[in-house]
């Protein structure tokens, strides 16, 4: 579905190649979109097609990253929660990012947080049982009445775009009583309210995350959201191709299902084709195969466990078998559902998911994702620009991965043949297609080593170098397409024919 949403919306015709566009530490003050605006132009050349922008939409704070959500229906337009614009930017700065980025081939989607709210206008009184913690399915206290705040009213938008009001009967559960200043889980009465079923069954059962957690069962709150997710794809014009859903493992699966059916079949939305990925962040293949088979419809999920086997094998250096390294992942089972990455805004250093990968080993991770077949990769903004935080610790750039994008836009084509016969040591060749030169590539997370590989009789006799620059020398290839790729130790390299299309695009030692 990637690479229909791709091909029918961005106009390229290389491979498509996505960014995440913030990092949580980003620059605030309303400056992003027209950064992104600024960079389009860039970020297309390098070769990437597909751009997923932060939370767009109005959150209880105007400084914040924007996951506390307050009003869908506010891209700041309206004077709410401390001003119009969000952290990132007014409405009309989110539009011009949109478009230009589209006028330079690439695609927005749209960081759809559907789980919860906050910042809510008042305060309302219902019935609520307490829940324990680490079963919620077990009560902890009888009915009773607290003061929660689940009153959103919107008064600065006034009826635009949605009149809804919502109240405690749109959500499921809250964790503060205003009256005693008491946090807790609370699960909210009501006839037949229960927590979701469809949802990820850690803590028993985790529908809930924090703040107002949304009832995704009741009917206005239900038509309320797929009506946003509707509008804002009409509202920000064709270049919103789809959406990145968060937290998905704490939403009934079967309300993430209606949301991307019913948008898909709306002729008036006309996004036929509309990718959606989904973060459910746990490491457990299980787990992520079990909630793609129930979903009746094709949906993306992060590849957390690969994340999780870069971690590793990051940390572990050359103990790390290489060979093991797609052992559990979304790529290697489900590869069309898969969007494969390194690093992101929650596993960066400072975040509470903390598990940031070697930098050392990151070139090795991103040509892992970047230059095979399979999975649709997704770069990180602090791997490619760096990290602003925390303070005192900001992250560098991953060195050269530019490059690495650019070897995917320019070579990674064709056929795949693999050489993985050594723990340290893996190579790989893209045979390419009928117009686009392939290429070889070696990694190495030990000491240096080579791979002998096969490029094909059609390449005898003819020299060729790492666009990295990483081993430097060349290569000739035997009469019988066959020849010994270098790699220096912890490194990558590509190889790819001396006089091959596109070698002027790349960094000059």
């Amino acid at each position: 579905m990637s690479g229909d949403a791709n091909a029918a919306y961005s106009g390229k015709d290389h491979n498509y190649t996505m960014i995440q566009a913030f990092e949580w530490y980003s620059e605030g003050g309303g400056v992003h979109w027209n950064k992104l605006a600024k960079v389009a132009p860039e970020l297309a050349d390098m070769g990437f097609t597909a751009m997923w922008f932060p939370p767009p939409t109005k959150a209880a704070g105007q400084n914040s990253v924007g996951y506390d959500v307050y009003d869908l229906y506010d891209l700041g337009e309206f004077d709410q929660k401390g001003g119009k614009r969000t952290n990132y930017g007014t409405k009309e700065e989110l539009l011009k990012a949109v478009k230009t980025a589209k006028e330079n081939g690439i695609v927005t989607y749209v960081d759809a947080v559907l789980n919860h709210r906050f910042g809510a206008d008042r305060i309302e009184t219902f019935g609520v049982v307490e829940v324990d913690t680490n079963d919620r399915t077990k009560e902890i206290s009888d009915l009773y009445d607290i003061k929660g705040w689940t009153g959103f009213d919107f008064p600065g938008r006034d009826n635009k775009y949605s009149s809804l009001k919502w109240n405690f009967n749109h959500f499921t559960g809250v964790d503060y009583n205003d009256e005693n200043q008491k946090t807790s889980i609370y699960r909210i009465h009501g006839d037949g309210k229960t927590w979701a079923k469809g949802v990820d069954k850690e803590n028993k059962n985790y529908d809930y995350l924090m703040g107002a957690d949304i009832d995704h069962k009741h009917p206005e709150a239900r038509e309320d959201i797929i009506n946003w997710g509707k509008w804002i794809l009409k509202e920000l014009g064709p270049g919103a191709a789809g959406f990145r859903f968060d937290a998905v493992k704490h939403i009934d699966r079967s309300f993430i299902a209606d949301f991307v059916k019913s948008i898909r079949a709306d002729e008036d939305v006309n996004r036929p084709k509309m990718f959606a990925v989904g973060e459910f962040w746990k490491d457990s293949i299980e787990d992520l195969e079990e909630y793609l088979g129930a979903l009746g419809t094709q949906f993306s999920v992060f590849d957390a466990p690969l994340h999780y086997n870069f971690k590793e094998a990051g940390d572990r250096g050359g103990e790390y078998d290489m060979r093991a390294i797609w052992d559990g992942t979304v790529v290697q089972k489900r590869p069309i559902d898969a969007v494969t990455l390194v690093d992101n805004h929650d596993t960066q250093v400072g975040q509470a998911l903390e598990s940031w990968v070697s930098p050392a080993f990151k070139p090795l991770a991103y040509a892992l994702i970047l230059l095979r077949p399979s999975g649709y990769p997704c770069v990180f903004w602090g791997d490619l620009y760096g990290t602003a935080g925390p303070e005192g610790n900001p992250q560098q750039p991953v060195a050269q991965l530019g490059d690495l994008i650019r070897a995917r836009k320019l070579y990674a084509y064709g056929e795949i043949r693999d050489y993985w016969d050594h723990m340290n040591c893996v190579g790989w060749v893209r045979t390419g297609d009928e117009t686009r030169p392939g290429c070889a590539v070696v990694l190495c997370n030990g000491g240096e080593g080579f791979k002998r590989m096969e490029v094909g009789k059609e390449h005898a006799n003819e020299k060729w170098t790492d666009v990295l620059r990483w081993h430097k020398g060349e290569v000739i290839i035997g009469e019988d397409g066959w020849a010994e790729f270098m790699c220096s130790a912890q490194s990558v390299s590509v190889w790819v024919k001396k006089d091959a299309p596109g070698r002027e695009e790349f960094r000059k030692a």
